[in-house]
């Protein structure tokens, strides 16, 4: 993949500034440009992360939650996607001033990502062992056989079972979850100090969504790194996460601690989300849906990106962009209402 073209000069920050954040973005914004138009994928995210934290990104498909986390990482593809505008700072330092050798030396050994589909990010006609130990060998200049050593270790860390057998399998030889744990290996191989996990229990069933869940929250424990969690499902997040940034139409449209995100919601398109989780004690009802579909990128609606089905809408959100506000007990939102739901 090719680095991306970086339009603007963003602010960076010193490095090693005080009270820095060990990864922060601030006002990133990225547009894909196709023979369509121009699709503002990415309108002004800001989050940040600390070590030993765990943020998850919540949002629809097409949000914008993927995007982010691969512009941190600096694998879109360029063209058709292009940073116009923001910083991506890693302890302090801006990723999109470095340069090429700079920002690959971060990657994986400061960042790291696990991807959505383990099946299509794992090279097929390898083994499992000689990917993972290829980054020891071309990072660490270990030989073959300490890569590979090394890479029975990751594995056996991971719970995959006769891990020293199974280094020697291809991708297909492993189940749904298997394949994931070996992603999540390899992720941690170079000891990251934040780790993104991109929808890592999607396609798996309960028990091994909750065994993954489980061990990603062990290894941040053990490891002291920070973990962004970026998925669809609200369930799977409720137990592991320390704070929820809700993404819609490609902006953060609210941020709180878990606990009061899911106790009292201040965007409509929050609350919409947690009405729409099953229910144990409303068996037999239909299932509250969102009306409608998320936005064009490509033609966002003036005001609210959300007003076209929002419940709560008037005629402000139609033409007026609410920003994020900060509101009581450390949280924000951008809707117009944020105080009265918040007061709620």
């Amino acid at each position: 993949m090719t680095d991306l073209l970086v339009a603007g000069e963003p602010a960076s920050q010193p490095a090693g500034a005080p009270n820095a954040h060990l990864l922060e973005v601030e006002d990133l914004r990225v547009e894909f440009r196709t023979l369509d138009g121009v699709a503002k994928v990415i309108n002004g995210v800001s989050l940040h992360l600390d070590a030993g934290e765990t943020l998850a990104v919540l949002g629809e498909s097409g949000s914008g939650k993927s995007v982010t986390a691969q512009a941190i990482m600096g694998i879109l593809d360029s063209p058709p996607a292009f940073i116009t505008g923001g910083a991506i700072r890693f302890k302090g330092n801006d990723l999109l001033k470095m340069s090429r050798e700079e920002r690959r030396l971060v990657r994986g050994e400061g960042v790291a990502m696990i991807f959505q589909d383990a099946l299509s990010a794992l090279n097929p006609v390898f083994t499992v062992g000689f990917q993972i130990a290829e980054l020891f060998r071309k990072r660490r200049g270990m030989s073959r056989a300490d890569g590979m050593r090394r890479a029975a270790e990751l594995l056996d860390r991971v719970r995959i079972p006769n891990a020293k057998g199974r280094v020697k399998a291809y991708p297909h030889e492993f189940s749904g979850g298997m394949r994931q744990r070996v992603m999540i290996a390899m992720a941690l191989a170079l000891d990251p100090e934040v780790l993104i996990a991109d929808e890592p229990t999607t396609a798996l069933d309960v028990t091994v969504q909750a065994q993954i869940m489980e061990l990603l929250a062990e290894l941040r424990r053990e490891r002291n790194m920070g973990l962004i969690l970026i998925t669809h499902d609200l369930g799977v997040v409720a137990d592991v996460a320390d704070r929820i940034s809700v993404m819609y139409a490609g902006r953060i449209v609210e941020e709180a601690g878990v606990y009061d995100l899911y106790r009292k919601p201040s965007h409509p398109y929050t609350l919409a989300l947690l009405n729409s989780i099953p229910r144990l004690d409303l068996k037999g009802q239909r299932l509250n849906t969102i009306k409608g579909l998320p936005p064009n990128l490509l033609r966002i609606p003036p005001g609210c990106p959300f007003h076209p089905r929002c419940s709560m809408a008037q005629e402000i959100c139609q033409r007026e962009l609410p920003p994020l506000r900060e509101l009581s007990g450390g949280r924000t939102s951008a809707c117009h209402f944020a105080e009265e739901l918040n007061r709620e």
